[in-house]
């Protein structure tokens, strides 16, 4: 009967926001007086769950595996559910979660709650804060079946430390037929994600051409950040399309996010809106984005980023 939660790994480790699941899942374990029970699919060293609450740790370990397929991944999570037969699961709000999500509620016969940004208000009946209208609003809605599935947004819950043994169990399930065959798969180095980054540096039509990329990448860089970048700018061939923030390309809820030559159309407004801090930076003062920053800086982007970058280096080198 204890709450399950799928913690996401990439290449063996776990990403940040495995911490933050398995932090809400004990707070959630909490309230109904059980224990946390995490799922991992081929995680090396899974201890450190038990810094974030995680009593027992079900090690999923096979190479059929190794590339994600929200149909297979799913009914691995469902067979572990059943077999604990837990009454909570909880994901993230990961681009991979979200495929995978409304499959498995599909086999277990729950009901799924997405964009969760707090423990639940009452085990009982179980209802959750959830974000609305592209962010803009909150509503509470309650999950009335046997079991339940949680999906928490990114950065919402925050990491809360909260000892526990996370004692490991082998884990063997059955693997379906996928179906998918991957010939390839190509990923970026020794670069943030976006869906990973905790600051987020986006440009847009601003910058007048791709030649002048190198001052986003250099502030992104310095800050630890990922790069994005507006619509438009994707679409002229600037950036990839996997740069792509907004209502109709990657969802981003960083800590902080700085728009750079980007006027704020409502579509990206819609994407980036559940980040924390939202910074712009352009020359135009009348630019949409104004009305949706914390901070803002009317000035030549030229000028600025470049100076801001200084600033940043000389302020870390003094703190160092």
């Amino acid at each position: 009967m204890s709450v399950l939660v799928y913690t996401e790994s990439e290449e063996g480790k776990f990403k940040k926001v495995a911490f933050e699941v398995a932090s809400y899942a004990k707070a959630v374990a909490d309230q109904m007086g059980t224990t946390v029970t995490a799922i991992t699919i081929n995680a090396d060293e899974v201890s450190e769950l038990g810094t974030y609450g995680v009593d027992k740790v079900l090690k999923v370990n096979d190479s059929k595996l190794d590339t994600f397929n929200a149909k297979v991944y799913a009914d691995v999570i469902q067979q572990a559910a059943e077999k604990e037969e837990t009454k909570v699961v909880v994901v993230s709000s990961s681009a991979d979660s979200k495929y995978l999500a409304p499959l498995l509620a599909v086999g277990l016969d729950a009901g799924y709650a997405s964009n969760v940004v707090e423990a639940p208000t009452s085990a009982s009946p179980f209802t959750v804060k959830r974000t609305a209208f592209t962010n803009k609003a909150f509503v509470f809605s309650t999950i009335e079946t046997d079991v339940k599935i949680v999906g928490v947004s990114k950065n919402a819950f925050g990491l809360k430390e909260n000892s526990a043994s996370a004692a490991s169990e082998e884990f063997s399930p059955s693997i379906p037929e996928s179906g998918v065959q991957v010939e390839s798969v190509d990923k970026a180095t020794n670069t943030v994600t976006i869906a990973d980054a905790e600051i987020v540096v986006s440009g847009g039509r601003g910058l007048k051409g791709p030649e002048n990329w190198g001052m986003i990448e250099d502030l992104a860089e310095v800050l630890g950040a990922a790069t994005a970048c507006s619509k438009p700018v994707s679409d002229l061939g600037w950036r990839p399309h996997g740069e792509h923030v907004g209502q109709t390309g990657k969802p981003v809820a960083a800590n902080l996010y700085i728009a750079i030559g980007i006027s704020g159309a409502i579509q990206h407004l819609a994407g980036i809106n559940a980040s924390k801090v939202k910074v712009v930076i352009n020359t135009d003062p009348e630019a949409p984005f104004f009305k949706a920053a914390d901070y803002g800086v009317v000035g030549d982007a030229f000028e600025v980023v470049p100076k801001l970058t200084e600033k940043i280096k000389e302020f870390k080198a003094q703190n160092s």
